[in-house]
């Protein structure tokens, strides 16, 4: 995938041929976006965007709200932040044993995720070398040749080869052709060369990613710090047991924005994660390249452990039997942690103004052995859709706010640091380059 075309060029938008202008009295500076002009550049935009990250913290402002708007700038992101990053698509464990597979689209490529018979986990596209059919999509299917079924919001299912239901050609789990009836006559037609196409596939703490562009340095390389941080939960050993699907009608970037910062604690949370992790005690760490570490310190009058936990994951450093806390893995793997649970959502961008996201909860086997299980996974999963709900609220209304005339690009508190970093890795990606490598760090506020 060639991005170059589509790096940010600072010469490209000259000073006073902006359409972002200050609406905030004389002298005011010249960043907020005039709602009389409807053709804004991607160009423009871009530099609009890397002005605005370049801003201290301390004058941090919202984006215009083109950059959560425009099809330009969607088509931009798909092709130099998510098609260029590592896509988290699924757990180890959703597929355990070889055959399984899970079927999934994003960014509008057709995918089957599948656990190969010499235990390798692949990603391959569905659509047929012979006549660009899906080879599974929703509805199809043959016994003995998987047929795909519903489950935890997914198609899933076993198989021990795919089947096209168009002409019956027939692949192995890796790809590769097995059968291609009446093929015989085609003159030149090899079946060695033919196969479906394969993606670029790492899995890393039992998470399986996928890197549409196929240049990407590894996942780990790329998350070493947030390898580090996860590292207790020892993930590749937990289990997906809850999984929720949500059709969203806001930006990805919305959620992924509105996940990271705790100033919404105040507000959206006030009665249930507000009371147990106030947003005033809550920082941010250190800026990194590609990921992102927020600390959400419990309330001190808050019990570290009630009935309905699960046993404390012995692993963990101290820190972590105190607060919880959010992590990004650039650009879009979100997870957050408690003593005894991981929390994983995968967030797909569908147009500039609706997303689908997948919220799963992850526990180890100390915990689904607890002989109260049953009972404290409904009160998890109880606890996943309750504040997930009141996130829905806001960041539907937000994405509303986005398309009105009354719109104005506001200030940031310090509590919405992880908003200001997530523009400066914007504007990097404009640069062609990431955070921390052509700027100064920005540091921890601990």
């Amino acid at each position: 995938m060639d991005t170059s075309a589509t790096h940010f060029d600072e010469a490209t938008v000259k000073d006073g041929e902006s359409p972002f202008t200050g609406r905030n009295g004389v002298g005011a500076p010249k960043d907020e976006y005039r709602r009389d002009n409807k053709d804004v550049s991607l160009a423009a935009l871009l530099s609009e965007i890397q002005k605005t990250a370049d801003f201290p913290l301390a004058e941090a402002r919202t984006l215009p709200s083109e950059a959560y708007t425009s099809k330009e700038m969607l088509d931009w992101e798909v092709e130099n932040v998510l098609g260029a990053g590592w896509i988290c698509l699924a757990h180890r464990s959703q597929i355990p044993n070889p055959g399984d597979f899970i079927n999934l689209d994003t960014l509008g490529e057709p995918l089957i995720i599948v656990h190969g018979k010499d235990g390798e986990i692949r990603i391959l596209s569905r659509v047929c070398p012979h006549r660009a059919m899906d080879i599974m999509p929703p509805g199809f299917g043959y016994d003995g040749h998987g047929p795909a079924d519903r489950r935890m919001g997914r198609e899933c299912g076993h198989t021990r080869l795919f089947l096209c239901p168009y002409h019956h050609w027939s692949f192995e789990l890796d790809g590769t052709l097995k059968g291609c009836p009446e093929m015989h006559k085609a003159e030149g037609f090899c079946r060695e060369e033919t196969a479906l196409k394969s993606f670029r596939c790492e899995v890393w703490n039992g998470f399986v990613f996928l890197n549409l562009s196929g240049d990407a340095a590894s996942v780990a390389a790329q998350y070493g710090e947030l390898g580090h941080d996860l590292a207790g939960w020892e993930a590749a050993n937990m289990k997906v047991v809850v999984e929720k699907t949500w059709e969203c009608d806001f930006n990805w970037k919305v959620l992924v924005e509105n996940f990271m910062e705790s100033y919404h604690h105040l507000g959206a949370h006030c009665k249930t994660l507000q009371l147990t992790m106030p947003a005033k005690g809550t920082w941010t760490e250190q800026e990194r390249s590609h990921s992102m570490r927020v600390n959400l310190p419990y309330k001190e009058s808050i019990p570290t452990s009630s009935e309905n936990d699960f046993p404390p994951i012995p692993t963990l450093d101290q820190e972590h039997y105190h607060q919880m806390a959010v992590y990004l893995g650039y650009p879009s793997f979100l997870t957050f942690t408690g003593p005894d649970r991981l929390f994983w959502y995968r967030i797909e961008p569908i147009s500039p103004s609706k997303s689908r996201l997948v919220t799963s909860l992850l526990l180890n086997d100390t915990a689904l052995a607890d002989p109260k299980y049953p009972e404290k996974l409904a009160v998890a999963e109880k606890m996943l859709i309750d504040f997930h709900l009141e996130d829905m609220e806001v960041c539907t209304a937000v994405q509303r706010g986005f398309y009105a005339t009354g719109y104005q690009r506001g200030r940031l508190s310090h509590l919405e640091m992880p908003i200001w970093l997530i523009q400066r890795y914007l504007a990097a990606r404009a640069r062609g380059t990431y955070p921390c490598m052509d700027r100064p760090v920005a540091p921890s506020q601990k």
